[in-house]
């Protein structure tokens, strides 16, 4: 029996080979008796588990060997306060707001340091990018936060601003929550990125953190040991108990990662190949359509998370009724913006993106 076609924007889903190794794996983890749930993090059973995982996301990002990665709890949402605990140094952030997400950053950061907003976009909706040469960075700023892609708008940095050119000597802090491994990322331009795991790598409950080590070792005296990137990074993400779970599936699902092949290309780079051909073709469907509307300016369109409009919204209810009947899940819009929406993760095959373009079609042909 085919699975529906799920476009949650996270949690969201999973490679199906994922899915029945951990089903096969559930009640005893490689012979041990016990189920990784079951596991202790100390155990040599699990301590494997999350040494493989480390090391296969390093290798499958090109991460360089003076970045730590940390295995954190609390989602993007606790990355916005623990940056600037351990980066603000009492010192001031500067912050691009694109959408909602980097919003949500500037706010809860607000709390801990100075903010300042170098650029927004909100006079255009969130739907263009202001260019980073419009920029205005401060010299004394701690870091400058980007969210580099906007899950709830729609919007992508379809490159990194290299912050030294535009005369910062800041560290870039990039929240990469919804495209995490969907494309290489230039770690030369990059101090921290953090993202939750439940888009692109797993499910909920891990947080992944990239941090330059000079970054380590400045968080602010109220900064609570188990948010503090030194202490984490010095006892292997162990200071806690980590999700263990969560780890394990996101381990899995870098294995899945690596296998992947498109062309001559596997990893990251099939992934990227895979993910463009699958917006192109979503987004191709839309522009060619009287009934449909994307609002994003084509240079910044996001690969992940594609928000369309049915231009008479009276047919929206019927739009996913009918899109429910035939297997294609969770496209309602988020209520900030309304409309529709379709995440196209990684783990979204493209006869996915190919079904739902065919009952758009549908559904057009039927209404227009």
């Amino acid at each position: 029996m085919t699975r529906p076609f799920n476009f949650s924007a996270g949690p969201a889903n999973l490679p199906e080979e994922v899915l029945q190794q951990a089903a096969g794996e559930m009640l005893d983890w490689h012979g041990s008796g016990m189920s990784v749930m079951e596991m202790s993090h100390r155990g040599k059973e699990f301590i494997s588990i999350y040494e493989a995982a480390e090391a296969d996301f390093r290798e499958l990002m090109a991460i360089p060997s003076n970045f730590k990665i940390l295995f954190m709890q609390g989602g993007g949402l606790a990355e916005n306060a623990i940056v600037p605990l351990n980066l603000s140094r009492g010192r001031s952030a500067d912050f691009v707001v694109t959408g909602s997400w980097s919003d949500k950053s500037q706010k809860e950061a607000r709390k801990y340091c100075d903010v300042r907003i170098a650029a927004s976009n909100a006079d255009n909706g969130h739907t263009l990018l202001p260019s980073p040469s419009s920029w205005a960075l401060r010299q004394d700023a701690a870091y400058v936060h980007l969210c580099t892609n906007e899950t709830i708008n729609g919007v992508e940095f379809q490159s990194l601003p290299d912050l030294k050119a535009l005369g910062s000597d800041a560290p870039l802090v990039i929240d990469f929550s919804s495209h995490v491994a969907s494309r290489p990322v230039d770690w030369s331009r990059v101090g921290l990125a953090f993202g939750g795991a439940q888009k692109n790598l797993g499910p909920a409950g891990v947080t992944l953190v990239v941090i330059r080590e000079d970054l380590l070792g400045h968080a602010l005296p109220i900064c609570p040991s188990a948010f503090d990137y030194k202490t984490v990074a010095d006892n292997q993400s162990m200071y806690n108990t980590p999700p263990t779970y969560a780890i394990y599936i996101a381990g899995l699902t870098f294995q899945w990662l690596k296998r992947q092949k498109e062309g001559d290309a596997s990893g990251i780079a099939a992934m990227e190949k895979r993910n463009l051909a699958k917006a192109e073709m979503l987004y191709k469907a839309i522009d060619a359509s009287q009934f449909y509307l994307n609002k994003i300016g084509k240079d910044c369109r996001s690969r992940m998370n594609v928000p369309f409009f049915l231009r008479d919204e009276s047919r929206n209810e019927a739009f996913l009724a009918g899109a429910r009947s035939r297997g294609l899940l969770q496209l309602k819009g988020h209520k900030s913006v309304g409309g529709m929406r379709a995440s196209i993760y990684n783990a979204m095959p493209m006869a996915g993106v190919q079904a739902l373009v065919a009952y758009m079609r549908e559904f057009e042909q039927k209404h227009a």
